[in-house]
């Protein structure tokens, strides 16, 4: 089938052509129609498969074939609400909002955190159509007033299973709730676990069932392959796959934040331009990052699992994951950046023995044993890291003096001197044992009394060295 096929209007069909979409995917051909005729979808479709136009397109058109014309002066009201996780997939959507819609009258904004919310609320003001969300910023413009939904015709849920996987559960139901009961409702995930189930059950009005792909399924056009290789030994095994000429772009995983950004230290290192993304970067910082392996001016993108959805980078030949995931379908949505629309790509991972469980639930997963490929650096060691000893509790805070040791002055400085002073083994008086010492008849006033009472404790201490 081709997109001349699927009655898309003129306008659209030249921005697909625009674009270089030549024939739809499976999923853009099964949901599209049933967008147009306004029913309710409930998605399930793997990454990489051409979701966003799924639904892009025949948003488009409706909002256009049913366009409202606003008295003058009067401020258009939102139409369409797309709402996803993370903020480099909300720009991902409405970028291609953009380039769909470039040759429609329909106009389109993004928000998100991580930004100064001013330049996103000016923007709101000028009026807006189709609106694309990350859960925190929207709520927080809902409670601040600028954005009213009351309006709303279609509201579009996507990737609903990482949605609760990042505990964002509650924000979605606050934004549902001021949702009009009467609209069109979009929900799309990669999973379908029972809370998701239950989710888009409470949401859906007799939806149409879409499943182009089992979601534990992998794109047929990805050539999966593994090494073996010890821990120590991945950071010149992967500088030497990088310098490989069949690898023109490179996507790494990592687990850790911290590994992400020594991994991309280790490459400017060894001189191959990397740079690093993750959740502690600023949005600029990322974004900056992102523009710049587009753009190809390098050739190396490090990585945790918050680009693992959404991230589109047009013709990424490898995805290597440096650490194995610890969840097994995060590694179909690792994997799914490359080989999209139809494109072929490489999945490349290093597994050393202590993920070896890890690889035998992704291969389970997926239902086929990955090709193993032999490096430089083969695998050497053959039992398990002893875990990293944990540091030894302290015993607990160190208290401040009593009342009457704060009213001293002179001496309190003193005796807080003699306590620096003293051996880093001889123990303190009792309010540097973590215990509070109970309070004594008279604490808190001058006199000999007190003094004589703080010599004896001092004496005490003397003796139990």
């Amino acid at each position: 089938m081709k997109f001349q096929e699927m009655q898309l209007i003129s306008p659209l069909l030249e921005a697909v052509e625009e674009v270089g979409y030549q024939e739809p995917t499976p999923i853009q051909e099964a949901t599209i129609p049933l967008v147009l005729e306004g029913k309710d979808v409930l998605g399930c479709a793997q990454t990489g498969t051409g979701k966003t136009a799924a639904f892009a397109l025949p948003i488009l058109q409706r909002l256009f074939t049913m366009s409202k014309v606003e008295a003058r002066g009067v401020k258009r009201p939102i139409r369409a609400l797309i709402l996803t996780p993370t903020r480099e997939l909300a720009l991902q959507i409405f970028e291609s909002f953009e380039d769909y819609g470039s040759k429609l009258p329909l106009s389109s904004c993004v928000v998100f955190g991580g930004v100064k919310q001013n330049p996103q609320v000016s923007a709101l003001q000028k009026g807006v159509d189709i609106l694309v969300a990350t859960p925190g910023r929207l709520n927080d413009l809902i409670d601040q007033g600028f954005i009213h939904l009351d309006k709303l015709e279609i509201f579009v849920l996507d990737e609903a299973d990482r949605m609760l996987d990042m505990g964002f559960i509650h924000d979605v139901r606050r934004v549902i709730r001021q949702l009009p009961q009467k609209r069109q409702t979009l929900f799309f995930s990669a999973t379908m676990p029972r809370e998701v189930e239950r989710l888009a059950m409470s949401i859906l009005r007799e939806p149409e069932n879409v499943k182009v792909d089992p979601p534990t399924s992998t794109v047929d056009a990805i050539n999966q392959k593994v090494y073996f290789v010890d821990k120590v030994n991945k950071r010149k095994l992967l500088a030497w796959l990088l310098e490989q000429p069949e690898v023109v772009s490179a996507l790494v995983f990592t687990r850790t934040k911290h590994g992400a950004d020594r991994v991309a230290r280790d490459l400017k290192r060894d001189g191959i331009e990397a740079a690093a993304i993750h959740g502690d970067k600023t949005q600029g910082a990322r974004q900056n990052a992102l523009n710049r392996f587009k753009n190809g001016e390098i050739g190396v993108l490090v990585a945790t699992d918050i680009a693992a959805r959404g991230i589109d980078i047009a013709e990424l030949s490898h995805v290597i994951n440096y650490d194995l995931p610890e969840e097994s379908e995060l590694y179909i949505h690792r994997i799914g950046r490359t080989g999209r629309a139809g494109l072929e790509g490489d999945a490349i991972s290093f597994c050393c023995y202590d993920e070896m469980e890890n690889l035998r639930n992704i291969e389970a997963l997926i239902g086929k044993t990955i090709e193993e490929l032999v490096g430089p650096w083969p695998m050497e060691v053959f039992t398990s890291t002893p875990p990293a000893p944990r540091p030894p509790r302290s015993s607990g805070p160190r208290q401040r003096g009593s009342s009457s040791s704060r009213r001293e002055g002179s001496s309190g400085s003193r005796r807080r001197s003699e306590t620096a002073s003293r051996p880093a083994d001889r123990p303190a008086d009792s309010r540097n044992s973590g215990q509070r010492p109970a309070p004594e008849a008279g604490e808190g006033q001058e006199g000999s009394g007190s003094s004589s009472r703080r010599r004896r404790r001092r004496r005490k201490a003397k003796k139990e060295i």
